[in-house]
C-alpha cells in the first residue's frame, strides 16, 4: 500500500539532513539516507518510495539528472542548488537550507498527488471496470476511481443516483474488487417487499415464528455471510426496520424472527437509493443515525444527461451484449446518435438499453436513422429518404397482387369496384395491354372520385407516389 512507502534521502556524502530528519520523525514518516553512489539500485525499487529528496552541490549535476531520469515513476524534491532540474516533469518541488515543517509538508503533498494521479496506476481490475461501467466522461472516471478506492476496504457504501443509472452495477463492481469477491453477492429490493415481511426476509425465521412459517429459513444476512449484502431502495425501508438494521450495523449481530440466538454478522453492506435521504431525514421518514452509518463512503452515479458524450460507446456496448446473448445487433447512423444525444433520458441507461433492444428487433443487423427512431427520440430534422422504384417493377408487383386473389375474392372486389374482371381467357383471346390500361384507368377514376379529385389522397389510396399517379393521369389524358 502507498501508506507503507518510505522517503528516500540522497546526498553526495549521505549528509546529515538534520532539520529534515527532525521534521520527518515529527510526522512519523519512515525514511532512509544514502549517498549518490548507492542511490541507483534503491531507485529501481520504486514501489518502496513515496518521495525522493535529492541534495548535493552543482558539480554532481549530471549524476543527479541521470538519477531523476532513471526513475520517472517517482516524485523528486531537489536541493535549491539544483534548481535547474525543476524543469523535469517528476521534480515536483525544491527546498533550501531553511526548510520548514509547513513548506516540507506542502512539497510532500505534491509527491502524493504525483503518485495518486500517475497514468497506468489503476488496479489490474481497471479493464473490468471499463467493460462494466462504460464511458470516457469525467463523471464516469470519478465513479471508477471511487470504486477502486473503496473496494479493498470493508467500509459501508451508499450508492446514490436516479433510477436506471446502474447503481446495482456499481455495487457488483465493488464486490468483485473486494476481499469478499469469493463470497456471495446478495441483493434485496427493500421497496419491493412488504414491511411486515422484510424482517423475516433480512434476518430469517424459525419454524412456527408466525402463521405460515412451516419451516426454519435463513435470511439474506445469513445467505450473504462472508460476502456483500446489497440493500437496494433503502429509502423505502419502514422506520421500524431501520432501527433493527442500525443495530446489526453497529453490533454486528442479529437474531432470526422467533429466536433469541444471536448470529454474528460477517457481511459488508452496500445500500442504494434514488431518493434524497437527507431530505427524508429532515422529514422524519429516515433515521439520521442510520443515514450516517450507511453514508460512510457515498458514490453518486451520474445521469445519462450528465454524460451524453458516452452515448456512442454505450450504444455499441449494449448492441454487443445483445449479440453475446444470441440476439440480433443494430447500428445507428451519426444523425440518429446525435438525435439521441438531445433526448432527456429520464430512464437513463435502462431506458437506452430497452430502446436498443427494441430497435434490434425492428431492424435486425441494419443501420437505423432518425426516421426509424420512435417519435419521442426524433429531436433533429433530417430529410426522410423515400425510394423511387422503376415503373415496370411497380406495375409487375401490382399485377402480381391483382391476379393473386382467389375466385371468390375476385368476384367480391369486382362487385365492390364495378370492374369487369376476366376470370377465364376468351376463346378468341384479348389485347392484354389494352385490357390492363382500361383496368388501370377505371381504378384511377374510382380513387379520384372517392377522394373528390384530390390527387395526393387518391395516390395514397392506390398505394403509389403522387408523382407516379400524375404521370399515369397525363399518360391516359385524365383530368
Amino acid at each position: 500500500m502507498q501508506s507503507n512507502r518510505r522517503i528516500l534521502l540522497i546526498d553526495s556524502t549521505a549528509g546529515d539532513f538534520s532539520t529534515l530528519k527532525t521534521i520527518l520523525k515529527f510526522m512519523d514518516e519512515d525514511f532512509d539516507c544514502v549517498d549518490l553512489t548507492a542511490a541507483s539500485d534503491l531507485l529501481a525499487q520504486h514501489h518502496h518510495w513515496k518521495a525522493v529528496l535529492l541534495s548535493t552541490d552543482h558539480q554532481n549535476f549530471d549524476l543527479c539528472q541521470m538519477l531523476i531520469n532513471q526513475a520517472p515513476e517517482l516524485p523528486f524534491i531537489v536541493d535549491q542548488r539544483l534548481s535547474d532540474l525543476t524543469g523535469l516533469a517528476n521534480v515536483v518541488a525544491a527546498f533550501d537550507t531553511q526548510v520548514t515543517h509547513s513548506g516540507f509538508t506542502q512539497a510532500l503533498h505534491r509527491c502524493e498527488l504525483y503518485l495518486r494521479n500517475k497514468p497506468n496506476q489503476q488496479l489490474k481490475s481497471s479493464k473490468d471496470l471499463q467493460h462494466t461501467l462504460v464511458g470516457h466522461s469525467h463523471e464516469m472516471q470519478i465513479v471508477r476511481k471511487l470504486i477502486e478506492q473503496v473496494a479493498p476496504t470493508d467500509a459501508n457504501v451508499l450508492v446514490l443516483g436516479e433510477s436506471g443509472t446502474g447503481k446495482e452495477v456499481v455495487a457488483q463492481a465493488i464486490h468483485r474488487l473486494s476481499k469478499r469477491s469469493k463470497g456471495p453477492f446478495v441483493p434485496v429490493n427493500c421497496g419491493a417487499i412488504p414491511g411486515e415481511l422484510l424482517e423475516s426476509e433480512l434476518f430469517g425465521h424459525e419454524k412456527g415464528a408466525f402463521t405460515g412459517a412451516i419451516s426454519a429459513r435463513k435470511g439474506r444476512f445469513e445467505l450473504a455471510q462472508g460476502g456483500t449484502l446489497f440493500l437496494d431502495e433503502i429509502g423505502d425501508m419502514p422506520l421500524q426496520m431501520q432501527v433493527k438494521l442500525l443495530r446489526v450495523l453497529q453490533e454486528r449481530v442479529f437474531e432470526r424472527v422467533g429466536s433469541a440466538l444471536q448470529i454474528k454478522s460477517d457481511v459488508r453492506v452496500i445500500a442504494a437509493t434514488h431518493r434524497e435521504l437527507e431530505k427524508l431525514v429532515d422529514e422524519g421518514k429516515f433515521r439520521e443515525d442510520l443515514f450516517y452509518r450507511l453514508n460512510v463512503f457515498p458514490v453518486e452515479t451520474p445521469s445519462l444527461r450528465e454524460r451524453r458524450e458516452d452515448l456512442p460507446l454505450l450504444i455499441n456496448e449494449l448492441s454487443r451484449r445483445l449479440t453475446e446473448q444470441g440476439q440480433e445487433s443494430v447500428k445507428l447512423t451519426d444523425n440518429a446518435i446525435q438525435s439521441l444525444m438531445e433526448h432527456k433520458w429520464s430512464g437513463n441507461v435502462r431506458e437506452l438499453a430497452n430502446l436498443i433492444e427494441r430497435l434490434s428487433i425492428l431492424y435486425p443487423n441494419q443501420l437505423v436513422d432518425v426516421a426509424e427512431l420512435p417519435k419521442k427520440y426524433q429531436h433533429i430534422e433530417v430529410e426522410a429518404f423515400e425510394p423511387e422504384y422503376p415503373e415496370a417493377m411497380l406495375e409487375r408487383e401490382a399485377l402480381n397482387d391483382l391476379f393473386s386473389f382467389s375466385d371468390d375474392e375476385e368476384e367480391s372486389e369486382d362487385e365492390q369496384n364495378g370492374t369487369q374482371m376476366i376470370v377465364e381467357l376468351p376463346q378468341d383471346g384479348i389485347n392484354l395491354k389494352e385490357y390492363l390500361a382500361e383496368l388501370e384507368i377505371d381504378l384511377i377514376n374510382q380513387a379520384l372520385a372517392a377522394q373528390d379529385g384530390v390527387v395526393a389522397r387518391a395516390a395514397e389510396m392506390l398505394g403509389m407516389r403522387r408523382t407516379t399517379l400524375v404521370e399515369k393521369m397525363r399518360k391516359y389524358g385524365l383530368n
